[in-house]
C-alpha cells in the first residue's frame, strides 16, 4: 500500500514556524514528509532538517523522498527521544523550529494490516513502531479486566467501559480476539442498536484508548516538550498538532508554565519560586483547519496548533 497522508494545517505549521533559510528545523514525526517537504523547500544549502520517525514504513518512504537532499538527515526513533538525540549531536540551543504532529498517519488508518481502525479489517496491532512487542492483541487478550477498565476510561473517556471490557473479557474466555471486525462488533453489543445507528462510531474510543496504551503515546509527553523547549534558540519556535484532549490539555498546561513569570500558589503574597518565563505565545487559542481543509480532508477536523518561540 502506497503511503499517502495529507498534512494537517499546513500552511498555519510553515507560517508558525517563520522558517529562515539558513536554520536548523526538526520534524519529529515525518509521516510521510509532507510537512517536511516545505519545510525543506525554504531552507538554503546551509539549512538543515532532522526528521524523526518510529514508523519504518514511513522512515523507507522518506529515505526515498529525500535521497537527493542533502539538507536531510532522517532518524528511526521516536519522537520523544529526540530532544535528546540532538543534544547528543551537540545541538543543544541551536534548533530554529520544531515541529511533532501527534496525530496517526492516514496510511496507518486506511491499511487494514496495521490494524488502527475499526473501518477496516486486520489483525489487532495498533503498533506504531513494528519493532516492538507490546501490540494491540496483547493488550486485548491479556490486560486483567480492571486495567482495561481503567485504559478504557483514561484515554477513550468512553463512559460505557464497564460494560465493553466485560463483554472483551467474556469473548476472549471462549477464544482469543484476533482482529478489528470482532473487537468492533464486541463493542457494538454493548450498546443499545438505537445508539448504535443514530450515533454511529460507538468504536471510535475504544480504538483510540488502546492504540494510546500500546504506544504509550501520552508517557513522556510532558517531558518531551520540557525538552524541546531546551534546545531551542532564542527566538526557535515549537509547533505541536494534537488531535484529543488529553494531547491538547498537557501542551496547553506546559505552554502556559513555561510563558509564566510567577507559578507560586494564587494566595502566595510575595513570589517565592523565582520562575521566569522562557517562551512566549504565539497563539493564545489553539488554530484549527479551516472550511477549505476541512473539505479536502476530514480527518483534520479533531487537530489542533499551539505554537510558542523561546525568549
Amino acid at each position: 500500500m502506497e503511503f499517502k497522508h495529507i498534512p494537517v494545517l499546513l500552511n498555519e505549521v510553515i507560517e508558525g514556524l517563520d522558517i529562515k533559510e539558513d536554520g536548523n528545523y526538526v520534524d519529529c514525526t515525518m509521516g510521510g514528509g509532507g510537512h517536511s517537504s516545505v519545510i525543506t523547500s525554504k531552507l538554503s544549502k546551509n539549512g538543515k532538517l532532522f526528521g524523526f520517525d518510529r514508523d519504518l514504513d514511513a522512515i523507507k518512504v522518506c529515505k526515498e523522498r529525500f535521497k537527493d537532499n542533502k539538507n536531510v538527515d532522517i532518524i528511526h526513533s521516536n519522537f520523544k527521544n529526540a530532544p535528546d538525540i540532538l543534544t547528543e549531536m551537540g545541538l543543544e540551543g541551536k534548533i530554529d523550529g520544531i515541529l511533532v504532529d501527534l496525530g496517526v498517519s492516514s496510511y496507518q488508518l486506511d491499511n487494514g494490516e496495521r490494524g488502527f481502525s475499526f473501518l477496516h479489517e486486520g489483525r489487532l496491532d495498533m503498533r506504531m513502531d513494528k519493532s516492538q512487542e507490546k501490540d494491540a492483541y496483547f493488550v486485548i487478550n491479556n490486560y486483567p479486566k480492571e486495567k482495561l477498565i481503567q485504559i478504557l476510561y483514561k484515554y477513550g473517556e468512553e463512559a460505557n467501559a464497564k460494560r465493553i471490557v466485560e463483554n472483551i473479557c467474556a469473548s476472549r474466555a471462549i477464544k482469543p480476539i484476533e482482529n478489528t471486525t470482532q473487537l468492533k462488533e464486541i463493542i457494538e453489543s454493548s450498546f443499545p442498536k438505537k445508539i448504535i445507528f443514530g450515533k454511529g462510531g460507538v468504536s471510535k474510543k475504544t480504538f483510540q484508548a488502546i492504540r494510546i496504551e500500546v504506544n504509550g503515546e501520552l508517557e513522556g509527553l510532558d517531558e518531551f516538550l520540557r525538552e524541546s523547549i531546551k534546545v531551542l534558540k532564542k527566538g526557535g519556535r515549537l509547533a505541536v498538532i494534537t488531535f484529543h484532549s488529553l494531547e491538547d490539555r498537557i501542551v496547553k498546561n506546559v505552554f502556559k508554565e513555561f510563558a509564566t513569570d510567577c507559578i507560586c500558589p494564587p494566595r502566595t503574597p510575595v513570589c517565592i519560586c523565582g520562575h521566569k518565563a522562557e517562551i512566549r505565545l504565539i497563539n493564545h487559542k489553539p488554530i484549527i483547519a479551516g472550511e477549505k481543509e476541512l473539505e479536502n480532508n476530514s480527518r483534520s477536523s479533531s487537530a489542533k496548533l499551539r505554537i510558542i518561540e523561546k525568549i
